[in-house]
């Protein structure tokens, strides 16, 4: 970022999530109760951005002195395209979701959303990857964006299921190099299999919907079943869950708050705590 930007930089410090639709979200919340942790003074603002404006928007939000930025859906590929610099693990997921200025007007990228899941199925829930079946369901970017911190948990093996078998069959050649057995398929071919890990990583929850299960799909004795979506009630994948006995069951309201508190940190130097933020966000709903 140029000198000339730099002192355009307001006071207190500003963040935002750009995305559309955007009205649902909880980030203003969030980080509103970091910033108390820490007695810091910042604002934090939900911006509806249109279609053919991201880029355009994110160049006016800098040079307005903006201290970094959250990206949503539909956005997180262009955000990764637009910036300078990448982290590996937003180069690996091609797509991010914390914009940072490094100053002369360099961006650089991260993606804190799979990080964000494995701390939440194993910080916060006490969930064991390592040596796991696991089953993810979906091969979108909600997916690849989690693949990498997922596989360096180091499970038995992966499995990706998704209507369009093909799309998931290239997500799982794009990562066959992290030494995890890693397939990808249709849901026909889980007939029959048995998982001790199963993530739904698709959207299908948000419209009520549930992913195509065949009837034979097995949980084993403490499979533990997550669904990256998440609501006031029970997802239709978490009530499928239940019904399959499974041991644990989640939404994605933790992984929410954990990726939110990386992207603090990477923007402030501070790691605030969670488990207050999500209590408080799980009472809410």
């Amino acid at each position: 970022m140029s000198q000339t930007r730099v002192e355009k930089v307001v006071s207190p410090a500003s963040y935002a999530v750009f995305g559309n639709p955007i009205k649902h979200s909880k980030s203003p919340v969030i980080h509103r109760a970091f910033s108390e942790q820490f007695e810091h003074e910042l604002s934090y603002r939900a911006v509806r951005v249109g279609l053919d404006d991201f880029e355009a928007a994110v160049e006016r939000f800098f040079d307005g002195g903006g201290s970094g930025l959250n990206v949503t859906v539909p956005f997180k590929e262009r955000a990764f395209a637009l910036a300078d610099e990448a982290s590996p693990r937003a180069a690996r997921a091609g797509a991010a979701n914390v914009l940072l200025p490094l100053g002369d007007g360099i961006l650089r990228c991260d993606n804190t959303d799979g990080l964000g899941l494995v701390r939440d199925m194993v910080a916060n829930n006490g969930w064991n990857v390592t040596g796991r079946r696991v089953l993810i369901l979906g091969a979108g970017g909600a997916v690849r964006g989690v693949l990498q911190p997922l596989l360096g948990e180091r499970p038995h093996s992966v499995v990706i299921a998704n209507r369009t078998s093909t799309k998931a069959e290239v997500l799982a050649k794009d990562f066959a190099d992290m030494e995890v057995p890693i397939t990808g398929g249709g849901y026909t071919e889980l007939e029959g299999q048995t998982f001790d890990l199963i993530i739904n990583g698709t959207s299908a929850g948000l419209q009520g919907d549930l992913p195509p299960l065949p009837a034979n799909l097995r949980v084993s004795e403490k499979c533990c079943c997550y669904d990256m979506v998440y609501g006031s009630e029970p997802t239709p994948f978490m009530r499928w869950s239940a019904a399959h006995a499974a041991w644990a069951i989640c939404d994605g309201l933790g992984m929410l708050v954990e990726q939110a508190a990386e992207s603090f940190y990477l923007w402030r130097g501070l790691r605030p705590a969670t488990g207050p933020v999500i209590k408080d966000l799980r009472n809410q709903l």
